[in-house]
């Protein structure tokens, strides 16, 4: 394969890896790193950093247009950060004592189940009647979205819980060095009741960040390449640019259908490296 032809066909790929993370809140690293690694056979540490570029692009991408737009939470995402910050920095200590193959399985199965369960679930439920949860009231996490009939507002549900499910994201995102924004969106999404825009959104806004971070460790060992990175986030950024001018436009529950088909995807591949003992 020549330059130019693999050059056209990642920044292809790339387009498309921009576009999906943007509507789902997972980042482009989704599709990006199996077309590096297993299509194109590059070693799978140089395809993860150029994965990392494409989730920093993908937020800055999107986010910027979505915070512009008003459907982030930006308290919400803040304060989430701090758990997945925590739980990457565990994940990482425990990189050399876990297998690593039998965490990947785990994570697949849980991945399947969360996709089976954001199917099941009616598209955004607000559940006014419930009493406010006492630390979103306290933190000011309640927030709205921009919609056709004017904002939604919506209620943060079941603080703690969705802390908790943000540690342990961070912590499978530092133990597999994969980005953990499927487990981003299901704990705004099914934990703490955020509607499906706002939870995909502010997954959008926090993954950028914590991409930033693991970036700057494969730059210094070396794993960021420029004739892979360029392509990607070229490809990466217009993706996540048109995405974000979609998302306000489409229905719930086809984006649920996507989230769900995506991460079913992203589900089956992790079983299968797990099984097969490639992680």
């Amino acid at each position: 394969m020549t330059f130019l032809a693999m050059f056209l066909l990642v920044w292809a790929g790339s387009l498309v890896a921009g576009f999906l993370g943007a509507l789902t809140g997972l980042g482009g690293g989704v599709v990006v790193v199996p077309l590096l690694a297993l299509v194109l056979r590059v070693d799978l540490r140089y395809a993860v950093g150029a994965s990392l570029l494409s989730v920093i692009a993908t937020s800055s991408g999107a986010a910027a247009a979505y915070v512009r737009d008003g459907m982030s939470n930006i308290r919400v995402a803040m304060f989430l950060e701090i758990a997945t910050t925590l739980g990457a920095i565990g994940g990482a200590a425990l990189a050399a004592h876990v297998a690593t193959g039998l965490v990947a399985v785990v994570f697949g199965l849980v991945l399947l189940g969360a996709a089976f369960m954001s199917l099941r679930r009616p598209p955004d439920p607000h559940e006014p009647d419930r009493p406010a949860d006492p630390i979103a009231r306290a933190l000011k996490l309640d927030g709205s979205y921009p919609a056709k009939n004017g904002p939604v507002a919506y209620k943060v549900r079941h603080v703690p819980a969705g802390f908790g499910l943000m540690a342990v994201a961070g912590g499978l995102s530092g133990l597999l060095g994969i980005g953990s924004g499927a487990l981003k969106v299901i704990a705004m999404d099914d934990v703490m009741r955020l509607p499906f825009k706002a939870s995909s959104t502010t997954s959008n806004f926090m993954i950028g960040v914590t991409a930033a971070a693991s970036a700057g460790v494969y730059l210094a060992r070396g794993y960021l390449d420029p004739f892979i990175a360029a392509p990607v986030v070229l490809g990466v950024l217009p993706g996540a640019l048109t995405g974000a001018r979609l998302l306000p436009r489409m229905r719930s529950r086809v984006l649920r259908l996507i989230f769900a088909g995506v991460i079913t995807v992203l589900a089956i591949e992790m079983l299968y490296q797990g099984a097969t003992g490639r992680l």
